[in-house]
């Protein structure tokens, strides 16, 4: 079981990657294999950082040979995927929504069809936008067709919407024991629904 990581931070060390780091922590002692992923870096590689609908459908064609196309590649092999951002005027960061805008090819594969998909969030302020964060993240994972948790478990409770912090995200005690309860759930529930991933073979 592989479960990626995405940091759609610009920060490869502030809070949103603390909270997908610990994230991934917990999977990787619940048995699952891990992969962190920054966008900001990956979006590097290409010469326009966002999606120009270019053609339909998506060739794929203005990130082939780059990193991007690999990690499209190691999405569509994983069980689930956690994205986390910071609250961005009230929705994601620019890095994230670019990084996802670019993914119509997978989209149009079926490579993320039933794949688990989780969020967590951080904002400046206690009540800064975070379940607004959330909530887009789950309208793009949703239009993929991927299976949406929240931060709920046996050995908690039935949880909220996903993870929600306030920085400094290290000190938000509440934050990070959701944030461990959403990689539980995660790897849980990525475990039994693994025979559904049956998307066509994500080929450039």
């Amino acid at each position: 079981m592989l479960v990626i990581g995405l940091n759609g931070s610009p920060n490869k060390d502030g809070n949103t990657a603390y909270l997908v780091n610990l994230a991934l922590e917990t999977a990787h002692r619940e048995g699952a294999e891990t992969e962190l992923v920054h966008v900001e870096e990956i979006l590097a590689s290409q010469k326009y950082p966002y999606c120009r609908a270019c053609a339909s459908p998506c060739p794929g064609s203005c990130y082939r040979g780059t990193a991007l196309e690999t990690t499209y590649r190691r999405l569509a092999e994983a069980s689930a995927v956690i994205a986390g951002s910071p609250v961005y005027f009230g929705t994601v960061s620019g890095q994230l929504k670019g990084f996802w805008d670019k993914t119509r090819k997978l989209r149009a594969a079926m490579a993320l069809l039933n794949t688990v998909g989780a969020a967590v969030t951080v904002g400046a302020s206690r009540f800064g936008g975070q379940e607004t964060v959330l909530h887009a993240i789950y309208d793009m994972m949703l239009v993929h067709g991927m299976i949406l948790v929240g931060d709920g478990h046996h050995t908690a409770d039935c949880g909220h919407l996903g993870a929600c912090a306030h920085r400094p995200a290290a000190g938000d005690r509440d934050a990070l024991q959701r944030v461990q309860v959403l990689a539980r759930r995660v790897v849980e529930v990525a475990r039994v629904t693994a025979p559904l991933k049956r998307g066509k073979p994500f080929i450039i």
